[in-house]
Parts: C-alpha cells; structure tokens; sequence
C-alpha cells in the first residue's frame, strides 16, 4: 500500500504525548499499558481528578489491572507512585521521558517530593479531591536551567575541572542534560564540587553511570544533610555487604531505605537467621511478587521464626508439612462411597498439628 499523508487540523483541547514516548516506550506496552498512560495525561492535562475504580470501570479492565499497569510505567521511569500506610495508591507522578528503557530499572527517590507533581489527585471515599501533603525538609524541585545558566556554570575554574573529571569518570561526552543534572546538584543542592565527584565516582565505582540514578543518591544524600565527602563515605558503609547482598536478591538496586535497613536487621539480627535462610525467602518472594517485596519477604521469614528455622535444612520439613497438609485437604474433599459418610467428619486443625511436631 502506498504511504499516508497525515493532515493536521486546528483544534484546542487536546493533549501532548511526548515523540520519544512514541518512539521509544509505546511499542513495548501493552494494550491496559498505553490507555492507563495515555488517560493520566489527558487527566493531568486538564486538571480533572480519578481513581483506580475510576479507570478500571473507563477501560473495562479490572482494578488489579490497572495497578499492574502504573507500576509496569513505575518501572520504566514515567511515573511514580505515593502510598498510605495501608499500601494504597494515593498519588501519581509524570516523570518526563528522557531516554530509551533499559532493562536496567533505576530505583525512585524515597522522597516523593522532589519529584513534580501531577497536577490532578485521587478521590476521597466522599468523592472529594484530596490534596497530598507536602513532604517536610523537601529538597528543592531540580529546575530546567538554560543554555546560558549552563554555559556560564562550565565557564567557572573549578566547574571545567570537576566537568572534565566526570567525563573520564563515565568515559563519554556530556550532555545538556547531564549538565544540567551538575548544575542542580551544585547550584540546588549546595553540594560542593569535591562532594560531587565523590558522588559520580562512588556511582561509577558501582557500575551504575545512568544520571538519574546519581541524582537519585544526591537526593537521599541531601536528605541526611550530607555535605563532605567524609560524610558521605561514612554514610555508605553503614551498609555492609550483608545488606547490600539481601537487597539484590530482592531485586534492589537502590541505597536502601532506614525502613529497608529495618527489615534486614531484624531478619539477622532479631530472627537470627543466616544469609542462606535469607536468600531463600528472598527467592519466593521475588517469584511470587514485584511489589512489596519487604513485607511480603517478612512474612515468610516470620514464620519460618514461629516454626523455629534455624536451617535451611528445616525449611524443608516445613514444606512438606504443607504440602501433607494440603493432599489431605484435598482428599478430605473428595466424595465417598463409605456407608458411614452420613456421620460428621473428623476436621482437623492441621495449622496445630504442625506448630505441635515443630515443638517436638
């Protein structure tokens, strides 16, 4: 067939989808994936309100669907998530897209507001629109500067030198937006160019040269009022490998959160439990779940806890405990042709059962 021309007519309301959008992110998505995204613009460009059950009744999927869809974008970039206390979503972000997915996924700042706001919000259960709060001791939203701002900012002594070095820190060019992301961290964040090159250098050192993961430690830094390089190294290794190892096998690349750090000293700590234990509850969960991945991690080793694991060894026994108690479920439910089925039928607390030969 021969090619189309596309005419273009004038009209006022409508709605901008980014060209990289189109030429990078929308060929990957599915069919819930592109109308979830493409509706937040159309909502966030005409300042209406929705919610989940909102959208999900719009497209005719339902809610979990439309979940997994903002965090299939979560993942790539183009939007972040607020949560309640309850893990409902509560908020959404519009990230600008800036680059080609990667199958490398950057983790989000834990400090929403340093990222801008989507200009609609989510429904109170009276239908009201909620207005999120403000986060407090915010660190200020990095801004777009200008060609001149940038130029001047490379015309400093001090700014060519710690530009030149990071150059050969990421062995490339850099551009506008990298710069700008320099600037930021100079200029918004008041780091000094000695705690700068720490940051970019410490980011190369692990592997992770992408920009908007070195904003994304700046921040957290900023957040724990870091401003030396001393300061900073000090911070990093109140991460032993220990922790850092438990993070990746959860499928964490990011600084780990205090509530992460939480979590794994009391697994360790608390629980008492090896790496080895550790590792296999971070298997299922990561198996089992993209979301949550802490709590739902928890649960498991809390359990194990209560069935006195100490072993990897016993986790075994704990499964195919389980997995009697589940064939014997299963064939308690099966019809019989026993004379004697019109009496009651034993039921039997299996739970209790196997709490009593655990404590044996």
């Amino acid at each position: 067939m021969g090619q189309l021309t596309i005419y273009k007519n004038n009209y006022m309301d409508s709605t901008i989808v980014s060209n990289l959008f189109i030429d990078e992110y929308m060929k990957d998505a599915n069919d819930a994936q592109l109308k979830i995204y493409l509706y937040l613009l159309r909502v966030m460009n005409s300042n209406m309100t929705t919610s989940i059950s909102d959208m999900a009744d719009m497209f005719n999927h339902t809610e979990k669907d439309v979940i997994r869809a903002l965090t299939y974008w979560e993942k790539h970039h183009l939007l972040s998530l607020e949560y309640d206390a309850s893990k409902n979503i509560t908020g959404i972000h519009i990230e600008e897209p800036n680059g080609k997915p990667s199958g490398e996924i950057v983790p989000l700042a834990p400090v929403v507001s340093m990222i801008p706001k989507m200009t609609s919000c989510f429904e109170t259960e009276s239908g009201q629109a909620a207005e999120l709060p403000a986060a407090e001791n915010a660190a200020p939203a990095k801004p777009s500067y200008s060609l001149d701002d940038i130029k001047a900012f490379r015309e400093r002594e001090s700014t060519a030198q710690l530009l030149f070095i990071t150059e050969q820190y990421l062995q490339k060019p850099l551009s506008a937006s990298d710069m700008n992301t320099i600037l930021f961290l100079s200029e918004g964040l008041h780091f000094s160019d000695d705690l700068i090159d720490y940051l970019i250098q410490y980011c190369v050192d692990r592997g992770k040269k992408d920009f908007r993961y070195i904003e994304k430690v700046a921040l957290g830094w900023a957040e724990n009022n870091i401003t030396t390089p001393r300061e900073a190294e000090n911070h990093v290794h109140k991460y032993d490998k220990t922790i850092y190892s438990i993070m990746n096998a959860l499928g964490k690349s990011n600084m780990p959160t205090p509530k992460e750090v939480e979590f794994i000293k009391r697994w360790t700590g608390e629980f008492g439990f090896e790496t080895d234990v550790i590792f296999e509850a971070c298997e299922r969960t990561v198996l089992a779940t993209e979301n949550h991945r802490f709590e739902y991690a928890d649960k498991i080793l809390s359990s194990w806890k209560n069935a006195k694991v100490h072993h990897k060894a016993d986790i075994q026994k704990i499964d195919e405990l389980y997995q009697k108690k589940k064939n014997a479920v299963t064939f308690s439910k099966q019809p019989s042709n026993n004379k004697f089925n019109q009496f009651k039928q034993h039921d039997y607390d299996f739970d209790a059962i196997e709490q009593a030969i655990l404590s044996k």
